[in-house]
């Protein structure tokens, strides 16, 4: 009788025990909260474009066009990453519809200056990054640096093509949200 009780309460604890474990789903990993929010996708595109994965932003950044909608901020984002990524003809094409949806847009109008800088179009980079200050009102040093720049290459003053062209050309460098330096290798 007493090994009857004995075995009754041990299968009565171990169905208890199967019952909680039915309620975990096999699919959920441990520690993961399914309800939770995660981070949009503009957010993680600036943060691995920070850590120089244009790659991984690129695709960030369209994962968020599709969360927040195609603007003026994910069209430049999209556009600066190309640029990091060397694709110069998608990142104007992409810079360019950020301007027509938003034709103030100061980031937009750096990097497009940016691009220009990296097809030898000094004349036309001088003109985006004078609008962009413009705007900014001298607020922002990269987008001051960048214009010093530009002038001096189209007044060949200062500046030596050849000299960039034998020590690399440029380079863009993400300092904060929306603002970016252009920078020549030594």
């Amino acid at each position: 009788m007493r090994k009857a009780v004995i075995l009754t309460l041990c299968s009565a604890v171990l169905l208890a025990g199967c019952q909680a474990a039915k309620d975990v789903s096999r699919n959920q990993p441990f520690g993961v909260d399914a309800r939770g929010k995660g981070v949009d996708g503009m957010t993680v595109g600036h943060r691995l474009m920070a850590a120089g994965e244009p790659e991984l932003a690129l695709k960030a950044y369209l994962r968020g066009a599709g969360e927040i909608g195609i603007n003026a901020d994910v069209l430049s984002a999209i556009g600066s990453a190309n640029l990091a990524l060397g694709r110069l003809g998608q990142a104007e094409k992409m810079l360019a519809r950020a301007l027509e949806l938003d034709p103030n847009f100061v980031p937009a109008l750096n990097n497009m200056g940016v691009v220009m800088m990296e097809q030898g179009k000094s004349g036309e980079a001088r003109v985006y990054f004078q609008k962009a200050f413009a705007l900014d009102s001298g607020q922002t040093d990269s987008i001051r640096e960048n214009l010093m720049l530009a002038i001096a290459q189209s007044e060949a003053n200062v500046y030596d093509p050849q000299q960039v062209k034998a020590a690399g050309g440029f380079r863009l460098v993400r300092q904060e949200k929306g603002k970016f330096v252009l920078l020549s290798d030594p």
